[in-house]
């Protein structure tokens, strides 16, 4: 098994039905010949799942190579990332899975409070669910 293989099936810790690479977290995995290195990117910067997430990655690819873990934070983690199996996995859990992300130019992102009414359902798929 690679180690992109390996990599591909840890899973997240705060959210363990889906995998990092479902949740786009796992962004590349290389090797050459003494070292594998990973870089991931995590839903935001200040995730306390980290340390763990390193941890379960470094156990997942334990052997004979050193284990590199990059964090990478640009680009920024989005929900477009999230596969749709990811997707698919969030409904079958319950969760609603989020739909793409609003596109803004660069730049300042204006803070909007106001309440979502475009969530669909995660059971029936409804998309008149109220909060």
């Amino acid at each position: 098994m690679t180690a992109w293989e390996k990599a591909s099936r840890v899973v997240d810790p705060e959210m363990p039905v889906l995998t990092l690479r479902d949740l786009g977290v796992l962004r590349d995995v290389r090797e050459d010949d003494d070292t594998v290195v990973v870089t991931i990117t995590p839903t935001y910067s200040g995730c306390p799942a980290m340390d763990e997430i390193r941890a379960d990655l470094r156990e997942a690819l334990r052997g004979d190579k050193r284990v590199e873990i990059r964090t990478v934070l640009s680009p920024a983690w989005t929900t477009d990332w999230i596969s749709e199996a990811g997707k698919a996995k969030l409904a079958a859990a319950g969760i609603s899975p989020p739909g793409p992300a609003p596109r803004r130019p660069a730049g300042p992102i204006p803070l909007v409070l106001t309440r979502r009414t475009d969530i669909a359902c995660p059971r029936c798929g409804h998309q008149t669910s109220e909060l």
